[in-house]
């Protein structure tokens, strides 16, 4: 999700988002006072909502479509184009009624058809978008999976048109957090122009949220203006937003030095230790809910989901010293990862049993690499383990730290392999092309434990039907995660989720690593500057 893959800024070292090389920077002259100027980069897909799962388009997405509901900065749901949800007694069925009055920016109005037939499309396998799986608990998901029979138009069963503002939602499953993940990108309502030309829509799309596209152009810069139509509960206090597309992390923390750029969602980490006293920009540093990861695809040899791959897993694990990391080279703006999700999240919590595993000890990594060698030996000179990222991010600091910490820990050969887009590299994992450990990370779409498990480890979002990149499977995990939906109060769901996670700590199909703070810089004259739940700037209340 949106993070979900996220590009990446060695100070953030998030959602991965961002960017790091030797990149051009965007500054030019200094933009309009009206309009903010945003750091960015070049989305990996067209601006499709549920087509993207990474922060490069998902930050533009957010501001162009309103959906069912939305958040405020601490991630509490309230209604926008829903006039309300309600749910039956078990939680398998929802109504939905809209609010009279929206329209998208061309003019035509937002209807239930329009929730409806966009959540068919997303879901429907022949389309191929990435975020079908957020709707495999809507019945008749799994109709839509079989391509060979699909022509791309069917509808999802479970979901039936009233009238023009209301339609019902039948699960497949009870679900309590039904209500907050509609606020999530893949949920958004399209226009019926959509289906005309889907390819010319993602270079031009049509929303209803409080920007609308005024150009993309791409490599360069995705601009946004004001939208005086929306009629939401958060509408723009300025009057635009303009992504500039980055290569470069120091380049565009320059530019926020120079006055020539607004806002950032990151710093690099040259700055990490001095950009909360440089006087010369706005900082904000606080406790965030991104966690940075690396994964293993489930079929990696030596590494994969089996006895021999887990034992591995998780020598490598205790093998990376987080603390000196965090220290050293995020300079404190990072805190050591303790469990799959964050400190933010309801259910959080830093002693699961398990967790040790994340905890550097050289000792019992090189314990745990014996233990597989026992299985099926590792040849240190020929086998090696290597672990890809984004060299347009600001990543390789940290990465250089990760390989330095397990080989001094293990003696095994293991290097980095710097991919040069965020692009090129998300394009390798999309199409399962990757060929070696690689950096993940998450941004939150809603604020519960469920959203940084159920899309990244359930066997429903693998195999390219949602954020599952490493293809990771055990039905153990699953079921636990299907039983949380279930539950009828919060803490019993969260007891659930923490079991769950217990499953994590022994196949260890990622490596948890840090969460990162929500830190970032504003030009100097810029007003409003804050951060959301999903480490965000609150792009539409900045002024200047």
């Amino acid at each position: 999700m949106k993070k979900k893959a996220l590009a990446f800024a060695a100070a953030v070292c998030a959602t991965g988002l961002l960017l790091s090389g030797c990149g051009a920077s965007n500054s030019g002259d200094a933009a309009s006072d009206s309009i903010i100027t945003a750091y960015g980069c070049e989305p990996q897909n067209p601006l499709i909502p549920g087509n993207t799962n990474e922060t490069c388009g998902g930050n533009p997405i957010d501001l162009l479509f309103a959906k069912l509901v939305a958040f405020d900065a601490e991630g509490n749901a309230e209604n926008e184009v829903a006039e309300s949800i309600e749910a039956n007694e078990d939680n398998t069925e929802y109504t939905i009624t809209l609010e009279d009055g929206w329209t998208f920016t061309d003019g035509t109005p937002v209807t239930a058809e329009s929730f409806t037939k966009a959540w068919s499309y997303v879901a429907n396998a022949a389309n191929g978008l990435v975020n079908s799986g957020f709707f495999n608990i809507i019945e008749g998901y799994e109709a839509l999976q079989d391509t060979a029979n699909l022509t791309g138009d069917e509808q999802l069963s479970g979901l039936t048109v009233v009238d023009d503002t209301t339609f019902t939602v039948k699960l497949t499953e009870p679900s309590s957090t039904f209500p907050i993940q509609v606020g999530y990108t893949a949920f958004a309502p399209l226009p019926e122009s959509f289906y005309d030309d889907p390819e010319a829509f993602g270079e031009n799309p049509v929303g209803n949220g409080q920007y609308k596209l005024d150009h993309w152009t791409h490599d360069s810069e995705i601009a946004l203006v004001k939208n005086d139509d929306y009629k939401g509960t958060q509408p723009a206090q300025n009057d635009g937003v303009t992504f500039k597309v980055y290569t470069d992390v120091e380049a565009g923390y320059a530019d926020v030095q120079a006055g020539n750029l607004d806002v950032m969602e990151t710093v690099p980490s040259s700055a990490t230790a001095t950009f909360e006293t440089d006087e010369t920009v706005q900082a904000y540093n606080e406790a965030g809910s991104v966690i940075q990861t690396f994964t293993f695809p489930s079929d990696l040899e030596h590494f994969a989901d089996d006895e021999e791959g887990h034992l591995r897993r998780q020598a490598i694990s205790r093998a990376i010293d987080r603390q000196n990391i965090v220290d050293k080279v995020l300079n404190g703006v990072g805190t050591p990862a303790t469990d799959f999700t964050a400190p933010a999240m309801p259910g959080y919590s830093d002693s699961l049993e398990g967790s040790e595993v994340l905890t550097y000890d050289a000792d019992a990594a090189k314990e745990l690499w014996e233990q597989a060698n026992a299985i099926n030996a590792w040849d240190n000179d020929n086998d090696k383990l290597t672990i890809a990222y984004n060299a347009d991010g600001g990543a390789k600091p940290i990465y250089d730290a990760i390989v330095n910490s397990i080989t001094n820990a293990l003696g095994i050969q293991c290097e980095t392999n710097p991919i040069a887009t965020f692009s090129e590299f998300r394009e390798s994992i999309s199409n399962r092309t990757m060929e070696s450990a690689f950096r993940t990370g998450w941004q939150p779409d809603y604020p519960s434990a469920e959203n940084y498990l159920k899309p990244l480890y359930t066997t429903s979002a693998a195999d390219g039907l949602g954020s599952n990149d490493g293809d990771y499977k055990n039905p153990e995990f699953d079921a636990l995660i299907t039983e949380a939906a279930s539950a009828t109060d919060t803490e019993s769901a969260n007891a659930l989720y923490q079991q769950a996670e217990q499953i994590l700590f022994e196949d260890m199909p990622a490596v948890p690593l840090y969460y990162s703070n929500a830190n970032g810089v504003a030009a100097l004259g810029v007003n409003g500057l804050a951060f959301n739940w999903k480490n965000l700037p609150i792009y539409y209340q900045l002024t200047k």
